[in-house]
């Protein structure tokens, strides 16, 4: 059985600051983690922010990022700290690794952005709640080349974390900047 990680196995670094082998060992740990179904638009989503990298023995074990979206809530435009590319290693989920990932996400999250938000997968979302997300209970829409569009399918997956700004209100919707595949 394996056992809790060694935080000293943990860095921070931005995009910029990462390695070709960083950056192929992340998309080959998402490949891995997501059977095959984590597309190029999606490891582009995780690009250009905030990377928390966990390794052990045999390598990455973990991966997460933290980028910069524009949500407008309540007539203002937030400055969000949004969670992309979270992966364990298959032989080493449910030991800590993920947890300490999003330890040193959240870090960022409170202290840089208005909100933190994520879309989480089934497998995801029981971590993210344990770590104080909230499933966000309002409507989602997004600012779309063709105007503002409504994401339904998405209000089941998005997860909120208070941060600068405060908790949001769900009786106001949130309305995410566009981007080319997942939206969120």
């Amino acid at each position: 059985m394996a056992t809790s990680p060694p935080l000293a196995r943990l860095r921070t670094a931005h995009t910029a600051d990462l390695t070709a082998a960083d950056l192929r060992a992340a998309r080959a740990l998402l490949d891995a983690a997501f059977d095959g179904d984590f597309s190029d638009e999606d490891f582009e989503h995780g690009l250009g922010g905030m990377h928390a990298l966990a390794h052990d023995d045999a390598g990455l074990a973990a991966h997460g990022s933290v980028v910069m979206r524009r949500v407008r809530h309540r007539g203002r435009w937030l400055r969000v700290g949004y969670v992309e590319a979270v992966a364990v290693r298959p032989d080493v989920r449910r030991t800590g690794w993920g947890g300490q990932v999003m330890a040193a996400l959240e870090r960022i999250v409170d202290r840089a952005y208005d909100l933190g938000a994520l879309s989480a997968s089934d497998d995801g979302a029981r971590l993210y709640a344990a770590r104080g997300w909230r499933l966000w209970t309002g409507r989602v829409r997004a600012l779309s080349p063709d105007g503002i569009v409504h994401l339904p399918d998405e209000e089941d997956s998005t997860y909120v974390r208070p941060a600068l700004a405060g908790p949001p209100d769900p009786a106001h919707d949130l309305l995410f900047d566009w981007r080319d595949g997942d939206v969120l």
